[in-house]
């Protein structure tokens, strides 16, 4: 099966890069990972991803600052991010509005614990919307 999209993966815990796994390795998409915001934009620079599915709170270089960087310098193309946290989305936003005084500028969030129809519908739906543009 042709892979439709290159997916990175960024979370610190284990259990939880393979429970995405097992549920996107239904869809034809590469899936590539990283446990922390350093290794993640090491993956980028190396192959730029279609979508980022990132975790905010991890080691060296958390969510907040991967997006940060990723959005705050032109170097990185414009690549779709879908949280994927156990953080509240009004907290995690008004963290990062406080921290950088921007919006949180993410395609979609989605709240621990994953329910694997949710993420897959949402994974299409940020595709889908990138590929229009």
């Amino acid at each position: 099966m042709q892979k439709l999209a290159n997916i990175l993966i960024v979370d610190d815990d284990p259990d939880v890069r393979e429970a995405v796994k097992i549920i996107l390795e239904t869809q034809p998409y590469e899936l590539i990972f990283a446990s922390n915001g350093e290794e993640c934009l090491e993956q980028v620079k190396k192959k730029t991803p279609d979508l980022i599915i990132l975790d905010l709170l991890m080691p060296k270089k958390d969510g907040f600052e991967v997006i940060k960087e990723l959005r705050g310098h032109p170097s990185y193309p414009r690549i779709p991010i879908l949280v994927l946290t156990a953080v509240k989305k009004e907290a995690a936003g008004r963290r990062y509005e406080l921290e950088t005084a921007l919006r949180m500028d993410v395609d979609d969030y989605i709240e621990k614990p994953i329910q694997p129809d949710d993420l897959i519908d949402r994974v299409k739906r940020i595709l889908t919307r990138a590929r229009r543009k």
